[in-house]
């Protein structure tokens, strides 16, 4: 489409796309209270939501990257599009047609948006799903679905197809459909040929490739010809193009985020057919990568669904073939397990059986029963390791021990570590206190592989972390202050070093400096740091429910307070055991009537404190 949106058009869509719904394809929100919503934020790695969206002013804001803004810079910023292809998708969402204005410059190239690449692989997918149920061509891949339990229903509902065996059959079908010659190269659906443009995928079943929002946005395809007929791989993927980045699509997750989110689970499986065998059996949680490892990436996509935080765990089911290949995978995801919160599972078809043979082989009640019997990845891989030594010989239990011990040392769950310890041990007929050593030895050797909590050396460290829990109170006496001062009589009885964070004591010292109880804005702070900060504590909200009152902000501070004379009572009292009465009487008195003193002021704080409850 030539020429610009209209600008009431852009505004239409600005102010009409829900944001809530455009961000919950991508992000697990939940009801934070107040009108807000929050979720994991999907820009960076977080162990507890701090993505905020606030539906009424269509606005999200991460607390932790400080990344915010509308819900146009949100799909700029999480699919890489460009402004015209942001406003295109909204629009196709609200099934709103905008106006352009007529161009009056020469075209200088191509133009080549998501929207068109979209669009020609739904027309594509199409193509392919008509031809698997009426080409003669397609008999043998019909057939090879029935084998493998896929009537014609189930290859609906997953839209497989059949790419004809011709060379050019999709080309010329899209291009009469006003698809141009670079469009489908660059959406990976044709190539260029010695004597011009011809069909990417030939004489092979296809599975269109969805992202989270629904978007068919690649294929993954499987060869029907021998060998000898056809060189290439068995399975063929979608290249690289600027709507398909395999590292950050996983197959069937359109169709599984809503079970995902509502059962708090999800199975991880290898292959397109896997997947259908999964949701027919009952297992609608299934997803698989799209000819790649599983990564981190993948991870970050499944944390965000999940709510993979530590208040809210779910839990990750591997599986994977019985045969070595299968057991390098997981030996490799239990090197990623670091990066879940959640539990993560293996499930392992003792024969060596796939989902989709399993199913095919044993019904749909022996692949329900084998998600059923997952059992701890760090079990299976320690397991496996130990499989590796002869557990019969003292060289063969010591080596056994030496290799896995480290595998228990990296589980980060620290509570954890004594009972697979003891399980150890009891694998290996060792003692227990021997065991506990090497793996002791493991701890303190090994470097620091959470990376949620690496050291911040970036421009951001100073921030206090939003949801640090001892720190808490004093975010919301600051929030309370910063938004709602006619509010806050009582800011002036807060003693010094009640605020224990230098970013939160920085900031009371500036509202001190430029009036106690007076309110101005972000523009009357010259310090950048602490006019960021007292921005962004200007839009988060109160943790308080229901309306705010004198009385409910007289209580917090009374709180703050409170704690701080908690700490002060603590201090006298290790100073009072230091203190011997008889050779330092003065001393000793004039502390315990301070101490007295004191108890006295936290009673009444603490009374005061429950005043809102």
């Amino acid at each position: 489409m030539s020429g610009r949106i209209r600008a009431e058009d852009v505004q239409y869509v600005r102010e009409r796309a829900p944001i809530d719904d455009v961000v919950g394809d991508y992000v697990q929100l939940k009801n934070a209270g107040g009108g807000q919503k929050k979720g994991l934020c999907p820009f960076h790695d977080e162990k507890s939501p701090s993505f905020h969206v606030t539906p009424s002013k269509g606005y999200f804001h991460c607390f932790g990257c400080q990344v915010g803004g509308d819900v146009i810079a949100f799909l700029m910023k999480i699919d890489h599009l460009s402004f015209t292809e942001t406003i295109e998708r909204l629009a196709d969402r609200m099934g709103y047609t905008l106006r352009y204005e007529e161009s009056t410059g020469t075209p200088s190239g191509p133009v080549v948006n998501r929207s068109r690449l979209v669009a020609a692989h739904v027309e594509a997918a199409k193509f392919f799903q008509n031809l698997l149920n009426t080409s003669p061509d397609a008999a043998i891949g019909r057939e090879l679905l029935t084998k493998r339990g896929f009537d014609r229903a189930a290859c609906e509902a997953f839209g497989v197809g059949y790419a004809p065996n011709g060379w050019d059959g999709l080309t010329k079908h899209l291009r009469a459909l006003d698809f141009s010659i670079d469009e489908l190269e660059v959406a990976g659906l044709s190539k260029m040929g010695e004597r011009g443009p011809i069909d990417k995928f030939r004489n092979r079943l296809m599975w269109p490739i969805k992202d989270i929002s629904g978007d068919v946005v690649g294929f993954g395809a499987r060869k029907l010809a021998s060998d000898e007929e056809d060189q290439g791989p068995k399975y063929l993927n979608t290249s690289e193009t600027p709507i398909y980045k395999k590292s950050r699509v996983l197959y069937g997750l359109d169709m599984a985020k809503k079970e995902i989110s509502k059962k708090r689970q999800v199975v991880v499986v290898e292959g397109y057919t896997d997947v259908m065998a999964c949701h027919l059996a009952g297992i609608t949680t299934a997803v698989a990568t799209c000819g790649t490892a599983f990564g981190a990436d993948h991870i970050r996509i499944i944390r965000q669904i999940l709510m993979d935080d530590d208040a809210f765990r779910g839990e990750v089911i591997f599986t994977f073939d019985g045969d070595a290949a299968g057991q390098k995978a997981a030996m490799k995801a239990f090197t990623e397990d670091q990066k879940f919160v959640t539990q993560t599972f293996v499930a392992v078809e003792p024969g060596g059986l796939d989902p989709c043979d399993l199913r095919q082989n044993k019904g749909d009640l022996a692949l329900r029963d084998l998600i059923a019997r997952r059992i701890p990845l760090f079990e299976f891989a320690i397991r496996t390791e130990l499989k590796q030594h002869n557990l019969n010989t003292a060289e063969g239990r010591v080596n056994g021990l030496n290799a896995t011990a480290p595998l228990v040392s990296k589980i980060k769950d620290k509570s954890l570590r004594p009972e697979y310890t003891r399980l150890l041990a009891g694998w290996l007929g060792i003692e227990v206190e021997i065991v506990s050593r090497a793996v002791s030895r493991g701890v303190s050797q090994a470097p620091s592989t959470n990376e949620f909590v690496e050291e911040d050396t970036s421009e951001n460290a100073w921030r206090p972390d939003p949801l640090e829990p001892t720190l808490m109170l004093e975010r919301e006496v600051l929030k309370v202050r910063v938004q709602l001062p006619a509010l806050m009589t009582t800011w002036t009885s807060i003693e010094d070093g009640s605020f224990t964070h230098p970013a939160y004591n920085a900031l009371a010292a500036t509202i001190n400096s430029l009036g106690a109880t007076r309110s101005f804005t972000s523009e009357e702070i010259a310090d950048p740091q602490m006019k960021a900060l007292f921005t962004e504590l200007s839009v988060e909200p109160i943790r308080a429910e229901g309306e705010i009152t004198e009385r409910y902000v007289a209580s917090i501070v009374a709180r703050l307070r409170e704690v701080g004379v908690s700490r002060a009572i603590a201090d006298l009292k290790s100073s009072l055991q230091r203190l011997n009465p008889v050779e330092n009487g003065d001393e000793y008195n004039a502390a315990f009537a301070q101490l007295v003193a004191l108890e006295t002021e936290r009673r009444v704080l603490h009374d005061l404190a429950l005043g809102a409850l």
